[in-house]
């Protein structure tokens, strides 16, 4: 992927499978990115209710998603000005913010794949007088990719080593690596499968919090091998890459169709057995890419991003699972683990505002590398 001289301030904005929170970061880019500031927007369970109901068929979801989809576009707008407000720089100094908007529909297979997400980037532009880079995943699904994952080609332009293979973990709703190795051997990078989605779904359902606070109620439970096999054979496991995947197959409604032959389990076993879960979905996949490479391709170091990284439960079990690899988190390569994606959004409206490609094919599995996103431009 070309590089190019133009410099500036870029706002990156996020809200992933998880839906907790729409996290902005402002940054300088130019021979390196600096983080000059951060804001994240809490979003309400009451708003988070309504964007889960878009993410499957429903009654009058047109009218919904378009209403929504303005609603999020002001949340967003705001998010990106509080960040301005922070590192006290002008809205008129910035040169694009990348928006990823809300995603809430994935499908990337089929005759007519596609993927949407809303947050409208022209109430966005409108409402910040910023420039507005968004709807960056249709492109690469156009050129006959998955639209996703596209935080790889970031992966390896910040945490890229010459001399150490590394993996790059997004543990996010959904969980995602990037195997970045040395010399020349492509990048690859892909879904691994559920992340935190399901683990938020169940402490949700039975203690009415958001999350398992550093793995506190799986850690307090043990894991039923039963429904762990059971889960471990869900068929998009064993599909090769290039795949994504999303809440269209691992949502509550799939996870109850597999707990009903295990009623007799306790919730806090099974919150144990869905930590195990996404830890055996990413062990399996990286033991499963050092067996297909020389040994000189072999992972050295494992580094952590997203929510999970602040589960230290998963951590602990993780670095179990992968015994000789050291597991860390992306701080150790100097960006702070829930602040990777959204930066990764703002150097990517950068390179959409240079006419850069943002995709590697290695990892979607589109045709060619493309420049990706629309822009909206600012007041």
């Amino acid at each position: 992927m070309a590089s190019s001289a133009s410099e500036g301030l870029y706002i990156g904005l996020m809200s992933g499978t998880s839906i907790d929170a729409v996290d902005a970061v402002l940054v300088k880019i130019s021979n390196k990115i600096e983080i000059l500031a951060t804001h994240s927007t809490p979003i309400s369970q009451t708003l988070k209710e309504t964007i889960l109901a878009l993410c499957s068929s429903g009654e009058n979801e047109i009218q919904r998603a378009c209403e929504l989809d303005r609603e999020l576009g002001h949340i967003f707008a705001k998010c990106a000005l509080a960040v301005c407000n922070k590192a006290h720089i002008p809205a008129s100094h910035i040169s694009a913010i990348g928006s990823h908007g809300q995603t809430i529909r994935h499908s990337p297979h089929g005759k007519q794949a596609f993927t949407l997400q809303i947050a409208d980037p022209n109430t966005i532009a409108e409402e910040s007088g910023i420039t507005t880079v968004a709807d960056f995943r249709r492109r690469d699904i156009a050129a006959g990719g998955q639209g996703a994952p596209l935080v790889p080609a970031f992966h390896e332009h910040v945490f890229g080593c010459s001399t150490k293979n590394r993996a790059i973990v997004n543990i996010g709703g959904m969980a995602n690596i990037t195997l970045i190795s040395t010399p020349e051997t492509p990048t690859i990078g892909f879904d691994t499968g559920p992340g935190n989605v399901l683990l938020d779904y169940w402490i949700h359902k039975h203690q009415r919090k958001k999350y398992d606070q550093n793995g506190n109620w799986a850690a307090s439970g043990s894991v039923n091998n039963d429904l762990l096999g059971a889960l471990l054979k869900a068929p998009y496991l064993s599909t090769p890459p290039p795949k994504s995947t999303g809440r269209e197959l691992f949502n509550p409604e799939w996870l109850e169709h597999q707990l009903a032959n295990f009623s007799d389990i306790s919730p806090a076993d099974i919150q144990c057995t869905l930590t195990e879960f996404t830890c055996q979905t990413i062990a399996n996949d990286l033991k499963a890419l050092d067996t297909t490479r020389t040994r000189d391709q072999h992972t050295h170091e494992i580094y952590i991003c997203g929510g999970g990284a602040n589960n230290s439960y998963m951590l602990d079990r993780l670095q179990s699972l992968l015994p000789g690899k050291n597991v860390s988190t992306t701080s150790s390569l100097g960006i702070a683990p829930e602040l990777v994606e959204s930066t990764a959004f703002a150097w990517l409206a950068y390179r959409t505002m240079n006419r850069l490609s943002g995709n590697l094919t290695s990892v979607t599995g589109a045709r060619k590398e493309r420049v990706l996103g629309a822009i909206y431009w600012g007041n």
